[in-house]
């Protein structure tokens, strides 16, 4: 960033310094304090019976205070967006964003954390000691693998929803469009092979749902190649994938297993050879999202593949996070569930994926985020589905 923008007569000519300067958000009071009786409501004398209520019954936090409706968003800094580990303090302007992105899109009030830790012990211990504050957690570019423990362990211990968005928001939003994607060229989802480029956090995530959705095979490859149960070198995220995984048996390259195959979905980094597109199946669907470039420019699939999704705004079929997260979580503090459960993600993508509708083209497979029927769409799918399963308080 000091390299892109060295002075300040730079930064003072960016729209993006000006839009951020002094940050992007503040916090507003919800009640007026006008004189000394609102005063006396409001803090001392008045606060203390409802402290003392509380200490008798602690689930009152959630009626008398902000508690069961504000969210943490919270990093570590080591893997954000496309810029990498760049810590804590250069993590902010996209917590704040995504804080941002939670009120504008479902209203729900957030907090942006970053954490000057990045031991996996030390990550846990310090998210449960602030859990009290929270109603639920929503974490943001931790780097994989550590992400994967962090996220297993939080849940195990709280009894909020917890949420890796990186992994999960991206999965839902990719299911969603497939299924539409899949509906638009006759195949269901239990008929098809997929690829996946990459055995990141949202490789990893787009996997296991896709697997849930009962997709009817799918292959994975890493910086090495293709995952196969008995490949050398992998650790327990990869071997898990290994063994629920690649049915054919596939090793080799990831070019190697698009040949014949109905979806690619790239979320790697890397780069696919349009020759790899062209040898794909009839009516092939990719989904190229790494961010800013694409493994295959959208131009070049579109010659070969009947539907065509990349993670930017300035292409059609934009897969974005923020279709799911802020309806997830409205959802869930909506009805006060205590986690997230893959039935309630699967619901989230259905919802999502049923707003598009009739309107279906290989350019419209997935909705926009500032079409309005989204948020309330996945909120009513999530609490629904949080009801159905048990798992809701209210």
């Amino acid at each position: 960033m000091t390299e892109e923008f060295p002075n300040t007569a730079d930064r003072d000519a960016d729209p993006a310094f000006a839009l951020h300067r002094g940050g992007k958000l503040e916090v507003r009071s919800t009640v007026a304090v006008r004189d000394k009786d609102d005063l006396a409501l409001a803090y001392t004398p008045g606060v203390a019976r409802v402290c003392s209520a509380i200490a008798e019954e602690p689930e009152l936090v959630n009626d008398y205070t902000w508690v069961s409706r504000v969210v943490a968003v919270v990093t570590d800094g080591t893997a954000v967006l496309g810029l990498g580990d760049i810590g804590p303090a250069a993590a902010m302007p996209v917590m704040e964003g995504k804080a941002l992105l939670f009120k504008e899109f479902a209203g729900v009030d957030s907090v942006p954390i970053c954490l000057d830790c990045t031991d996996v012990d030390e990550l846990v211990e310090t998210v449960i000691r602030m859990a009290p504050s929270f109603g639920g957690i929503n974490l943001e570019d931790i780097s994989a693998p550590r992400c994967f423990e962090v996220e297993d362990r939080l849940r195990a211990a709280l009894d909020i929803p917890v949420f890796h968005d990186d992994q999960h928001g991206t999965a839902i939003v990719v299911l969603a469009a497939l299924r539409n994607a899949s509906r638009l060229v006759g195949k269901p989802l239990s008929a098809m092979r997929a690829v996946v480029a990459g055995a990141g956090a949202s490789g990893v995530a787009v996997t296991r749902i896709l697997l849930n959705a009962g997709i009817g095979d799918i292959a994975v490859s890493d910086s090495k190649g293709l995952i196969y149960d008995g490949r050398d070198g992998l650790n327990a995220i990869k071997q898990a994938l290994a063994a629920d995984t690649n049915k054919a048996g596939l090793t080799g390259s990831t070019e190697e297993a698009l040949q014949g195959a109905d979806v690619f979905i790239g979320l790697s980094g890397g780069t696919v050879r349009e020759e790899a597109i062209a040898a794909m199946s009839g009516d092939g669907i990719v989904f190229a999202l790494s961010n800013p470039t694409p493994e295959i420019h959208p131009e070049n699939a579109r010659r070969h593949a009947l539907v065509v999704a990349t993670g930017r705004s300035d292409f059609p079929n934009q897969i974005n996070n923020v279709l799911a997260f802020p309806g997830i979580f409205r959802g869930a503090l909506d009805v006060r569930a205590h986690t997230i459960t893959e039935g309630m993600k699967l619901a989230a993508a259905e919802a999502l994926a049923g707003v598009v509708g009739d309107d279906l083209t290989a350019d419209y497979v997935i909705p926009s985020p500032f079409d309005d029927r989204v948020a309330p769409a996945v909120i009513q799918a999530v609490s629904a589905q949080a009801r159905a399963e048990g798992v809701n308080r209210i």
